[in-house]
């Protein structure tokens, strides 16, 4: 495809998003914006909140990983299921009950004013970075395809992506976003399908056939046992999944406001199964399609991309998909899915962070009504700033892309998941005002223990079990803190 084809793809696809933003935010109130008037079918939700869990990092990145781990990955999504049932049997529930906008309001009932705000922050914090990692990524891969060549510089690239997404979730916020999250997803499988068929159809065979064979078999291997110290060893994957997804599904305002569109708790819960189910389903695909790109790279002599002196799998994909002959339909669907893989995300973490520090930090629902629209359209301007700049500077970030967002998140989010572990496991009031305190030492002592040189821990690395380990210090800190006399009912 063309520089030209490829613009012309990318601007069809957004009047889409702009045609259905215009029909689902005829209601531009607040309560449309950031709870749907909690009357979003489950069952859209559930395949929305796929892509949104998804979004590009899995789509261009995870089949990369299967080069250096194989499917080791697949290890952490049995996990994710497991903390999807804790979300669908604990967490919604909660939420449910206490009929909250935002899912940080059960601190302030549970502790206090400034735990409240520290939940909040953390999750500014996480979901301010996570976004921006996602966004970077599919940016990164448009810019290698077409405006490298076109001399467009890398930051008019993230300038544009995220005006598009500030134009069509400006006014409906999550009630569109409910919408454009199933377009985006079904976009997204479709191109992974299509490229799935079209490697098999070059390399002659089924995609049993596929599963079947010894090249696969050479490239599959999903679970690790041998080596305590790898990255790859089960145990690490499959505890830290389950507190990965906990935490930035179940503790995520972003992912949980969707949740909170449904009309009712049973629903949420039918949304949040489904989801889980289809996830483990999906991610095997993902790592599917990774084993085949490289098993055709292989075949055909097929060299790792390297952008900006630096040889990048995530851009295997994107190389093998626009570049090598495999037919106009798979570089559209490709297109069609790398853009879907951004946005599925990044518009709804704008949404979400629009959401929680209007609610969070700004009380806005405690503003006359004639004061509330205005200030969330400000928010929602001041936040899409901040992710262009966010992303800009993660250009300079080097290494697996995947990676690093987990190992960001690890650390931020540890804080919230021993804020809610302590609320919900003990019946302990804290100090309140030393809450932020635990926080932020929490995140210090678990970047000291991280960063122990080898003469310490050995070949020993760390992965994402620097999620519990940090949720663990914090809530421990916070027993220190707790008026073990003022024991709640």
């Amino acid at each position: 495809m063309t520089s030209t084809q490829i613009i012309l793809l990318i601007a069809a696809y957004f009047t889409v998003l702009i045609i259905i933003s215009y029909f689902t935010g005829k209601e531009d109130s607040n309560d449309a914006f950031f709870k749907a008037n909690k009357s979003a079918p489950w069952y859209l939700v559930a395949f929305g909140m796929i892509g949104a869990s998804l979004s590009g990092v899995t789509f261009i990145s995870v089949p990369g990983m299967v080069e250096g781990q194989q499917f080791a990955y697949m290890q952490g999504v049995f996990g994710f299921f497991i903390g999807y049932l804790f979300i669908l049997f604990v967490l919604l529930p909660i939420y449910y009950s206490l009929n909250v906008t935002s899912i940080y309001q059960y601190l302030e009932q549970r502790f206090g004013t400034i735990s409240y705000k520290t939940g909040a922050f953390f999750f500014l914090l996480s979901r301010v970075t996570g976004a921006s990692f996602r966004l970077f990524l599919v940016a990164l891969s448009m810019q290698y395809i077409v405006f490298e060549n076109m001399g467009v510089p890398f930051w008019v690239t993230v300038v544009v992506s995220i005006l598009l997404i500030w134009v069509y979730t400006n006014r409906g916020g999550i009630k569109t976003i409910i919408w454009t999250d199933t377009l985006q997803t079904l976009a997204m499988l479709v191109a992974v399908g299509t490229a799935i068929y079209l490697i098999n159809d070059k390399l002659d065979w089924t995609y049993i056939e596929v599963l079947q064979s010894e090249t696969f078999s050479n490239r599959s291997q999903i679970f690790f046992f041998d080596d305590f110290n790898a990255k790859t060893y089960f145990w690490k994957y499959f505890i830290g999944g389950i507190f990965i997804a906990i935490a930035m599904t179940g503790l995520d305002q972003d992912m949980m406001q969707k949740n909170l569109t449904c009309k009712n708790k049973k629903e949420a819960q039918k949304n949040m199964f489904t989801m889980a189910s289809l996830v483990v389903i999906v991610n095997f695909f993902f790592l599917s399609l990774g084993a085949l790109l490289f098993i055709y790279a292989s075949k055909t002599g097929i060299e790792i991309p390297i952008l900006n002196n630096k040889a990048r799998t995530d851009l295997l994909f994107p190389e093998i998909a626009m570049n090598h002959n495999l037919g106009l339909g798979l570089a559209i669907t490709f297109i069609i899915g790398l853009i879907a893989a951004a946005y599925s995300s990044a518009d709804s973490a704008l949404t979400s962070l629009t959401t929680s520090f209007s609610i969070d930090f700004l009380n806005i629902e405690k503003l006359p009504l004639n004061q509330q629209k205005p200030l969330r359209k400000k928010v929602h301007i001041g936040v899409s700033i901040v992710l262009i700049l966010v992303v800009i500077i993660f250009n300079e970030l080097e290494g697996n892309v995947v990676s690093n967002l987990f190992k960001f998140a690890t650390f931020t989010y540890g804080p919230l998941l021993g804020l809610f572990a302590f609320g919900i496991l003990t019946k302990y009031q804290i100090r309140d005002q030393y809450t932020w305190i635990i926080g932020l030492l929490s995140i210090i002592i678990t970047f000291g223990i991280t960063s122990l040189p080898k003469s310490v821990i050995g070949d020993y690395q760390f992965h994402w079990e620097i999620l519990p380990l940090n949720g663990m210090i914090t809530f421990l800190g916070l027993l220190l803190i707790s008026k073990k006399t003022n024991i709640a009912s």
